[in-house]
């Protein structure tokens, strides 16, 4: 055996052992599944930083913590985040996890349309959910990630999304995941499948949550399959704690004329990997991707986006903004892959990074990949400070030098924010920009570029 095979496989042991836990299910396919993505995983174990997509992440503080399967809490009511970043009414449905177990008494069960589903996944793997054995893991591929194997081999909770053809839900359905800290190290695997039939229309917005106290880990995969002529507006608002570790895989899979939005955001966790890959497999899918990721102190993020154009005319625009200060450190991999029946592809990927300190660091990686010859396809990434001429621009206003770089901050990373449809979501993350730059809290930019009439209103 290899010095790193005995190592990985040192690092995974705490990890295997736990499989056998409590929960079992009559399914023979779900049992499969779990056993082929656990065996899986112990084939390829952590990946290394030697290896190409792991390069400029370090997941040795993860591989090397002996995690316990998170615990059931006691007494959800007393977990403060639970009802702090509820939605309330706000939301069409709102679904409760702690420490990856679905909390009934403190969800929210809306009125959906007829033939909809939204409940806890353990709740549609007892009740053996039809749509369950046709969708979940065929689509996040075990074989790419270590980590959606990893989650895969313990897929016991997490939500189940059915949305039938014509479906048309007008507020977002909430799926809200709370870390609650013990005295030792903990991890959870939740896990998200989201169906929807043709002509559906819909938002979904997942947040992960944490609670001060300790290290915990959350290592997180989502399936979505939109149908044709669907639209999925998707945000994921990760506020993790300081201490915690975080990976996600977001898998979507576009029919045709689908549409999907999604916005994701960083502002937790001390390490965070999220993958985001779209495969546009219908005729005239839309894809529309955009991040923001705000860090400080020694934190790091590490985003790697796939937009994978497999069928012809199908447009696509990402967007990725950073915002490091301290020493955190950035990571954006984009890839643009035009395959070759995918003639007229419009595509466009631009990553933006403002440095606030010279200890900040940014490793961005744009790519075009393509094998189509009647295309349209462009990327392009910036990296620099606060530019000190917009800066003088707003002293000559009577603004201080410090007020006039906290508000080219806010306007740099607003460019996003204004994008995102979904109120609480959008005002949640304005509001913590706010408070970090010292800012009023109803201050909003709404328009591209407006920061002139932010300062007028401010």
């Amino acid at each position: 055996m290899t010095q790193l095979a005995a190592t990985r496989n040192s690092h995974q042991t705490n990890f295997t052992r736990l499989g056998g836990d409590s929960v079992t299910t009559t399914q023979a396919w779900l049992e499969e599944l779990r056993n082929t993505a656990m065996d899986r995983f112990n084939l390829v174990g952590f990946p290394g930083h030697k290896e190409e997509e792991w390069r400029f992440t370090n997941v040795d503080p993860i591989s090397k913590t002996h995690f316990n399967l998170a615990a059931p809490v006691t007494n959800p009511a007393e977990v403060e985040a639970a009802t702090a970043f509820s939605f309330g009414r706000s939301a069409a449905t709102e679904l409760i996890f702690i420490n990856g177990h679905y909390v009934h008494q403190l969800s929210r069960l809306g009125k959906l349309p007829r033939g909809a589903k939204v409940q806890s996944l353990a709740e549609a793997i007892t009740t053996n959910a039809p749509e369950l054995s046709r969708y979940l893991g065929q689509y996040a591929e075990i074989e790419k990630n270590p980590f959606v194997a990893l989650n895969t081999g313990f897929v016991r909770d997490g939500a189940f999304i059915y949305l039938p053809r014509g479906t048309s839900i007008d507020s977002p359905i909430h799926l809200l995941f709370v870390s609650v800290p013990s005295a030792e190290p903990a991890v959870t695997h939740p896990r998200v499948l989201v169906i929807a039939e043709e002509a559906v229309h819909a938002s979904i917005v997942e947040s992960y949550v944490g609670e001060k106290g300790g290290v915990y880990f959350t290592n997180a995969v989502t399936e979505i399959i939109a149908g044709a002529d669907s639209r999925i507006d998707h945000c994921k608002l990760q506020q993790e704690s300081n201490d915690a570790y975080h990976v996600a895989t977001t898998q979507a899979h576009l029919a045709r004329a689908a549409q999907f939005v999604s916005h994701s955001t960083t502002i937790g966790a001390r390490l965070t990997r999220n993958d985001l890959n779209v495969t546009l497999a219908g005729e005239h899918a839309d894809a529309t991707i955009n991040g923001l990721v705000l860090l400080d102190g020694v934190r790091h993020c590490d985003n790697h986006t796939l937009l994978d154009h497999v069928a012809a005319n199908c447009p696509s625009h990402e967007l990725y903004k950073h915002v490091l200060t301290g020493k955190s450190t950035g990571v954006f991999k984009g890839k643009i892959l035009v395959r070759q029946d995918s003639q007229k592809t419009d595509s466009k990927q631009t990553s933006k990074t403002l440095l606030l300190s010279d200890d900040a660091k940014m490793n961005s990686m744009p790519a075009l990949e393509i094998y189509a010859d009647d295309v349209k396809c462009t990327h392009g990434s910036t990296t620099g400070p606060v530019d000190e001429e917009q800066v003088f621009y707003l002293q000559s206003r009577g603004i201080s030098h410090e007020a006039s770089r906290h508000l080219l901050t806010y306007a740099f990373a607003a460019d996003i924010t204004r994008r995102i449809r979904v109120e609480p979501v959008r005002a949640r993350i304005e509001n913590f920009m706010a408070a970090q730059h010292g800012l009023p809290q109803d201050l909003r930019i709404t328009d591209l570029g407006a920061h002139d009439e932010a300062v007028v209103n401010a």
